[in-house]
């Protein structure tokens, strides 16, 4: 049985070598549930790879991954993505030649026809990224980057998910189309879903994050509120090489 103090997603001296990389070197991360966890970091620094080592799709050479209170270390992915977790890659991982609806129905893992599909749901999710419903039955791939990212976040939590990984949603993006984004995840963030959220945009980050972890050199160097290290300019700088004031 859970409890509300534990952390809903555990990492503990987590290892992971990619052919003959050492890329992970002992990750300890603790994802507290309902909020919204920042994953910063330098190129390089293994933020991607931690995501990637959660969902199974490279394995932990070392160390635990705790889902729910659930050793999921060796769990496969598809079994993952059953069990309340989504991940949106940085690559977005929608289907170009499928319509958003398409998209749409196939990430709704419970619903065979549209119609199945939770009305309510389908609405907010509307609400929150209006091109959905404009270009409902237009060709994914023929979207703009940022129509695509908003496809990406909306197949994420098209069913309510436990827990949402997401690689560098802002990536690229406009800034009308970052500042649409935060929006919604505002409102995600009122739902009882947990985010952890890789991110290189300082601003985007801080407007979000309720904790923080900073990676470097595969490892977790700093974790702690996220408000504190946007008031730290000097914190900032010895962690990521930047201050906030240049990154407006």
């Amino acid at each position: 049985m859970s409890t509300n103090n534990a952390p809903l997603l555990k990492l503990d001296g987590v290892h992971t070598h990619i052919g003959a990389y050492h890329i992970l070197h002992g990750v300890d991360l603790h994802v507290p549930r309902g909020q919204l966890t920042m994953l910063l970091g330098r190129n390089g620094a293994g933020k991607s790879t931690t995501l990637r080592t959660i969902m199974g799709l490279w394995k932990a050479s070392r160390g635990q991954i705790i889902f729910d209170e659930r050793n999921i270390t060796a769990t496969p992915t598809a079994e993952l993505a059953q069990s309340g977790i989504a991940y949106v890659p940085e690559n977005m991982g929608i289907f170009g030649d499928l319509t958003v609806r398409e998209n749409m129905l196939l990430a709704a893992r419970r619903a065979r026809k549209l119609e199945e599909i939770d009305g309510k749901r389908l609405e907010w999710i509307f609400g929150l990224f209006p091109a959905i419903k404009k270009f409902w039955e237009h060709p994914a791939g023929k979207l703009s980057g940022g129509q695509k990212q908003m496809l990406a976040v909306a197949r994420a939590i098209i069913e309510p998910r436990q827990l949402i990984l997401i690689d560098e949603p802002s990536k690229g993006l406009a800034p009308a189309i970052i500042a649409n984004m935060i929006a919604a995840f505002r409102e995600l963030k009122q739902t009882d879903t947990t985010i952890l959220l890789v991110e290189q945009n300082f601003n985007f980050a801080k407007q979000l994050g309720d904790t923080v972890a900073v990676m470097d050199d595969g490892r977790i160097v700093h974790s702690g509120s996220m408000a504190e290290l946007a008031e730290d300019q000097s914190l900032q700088t010895r962690l990521l090489g930047l201050s906030l004031a240049a990154h407006q």
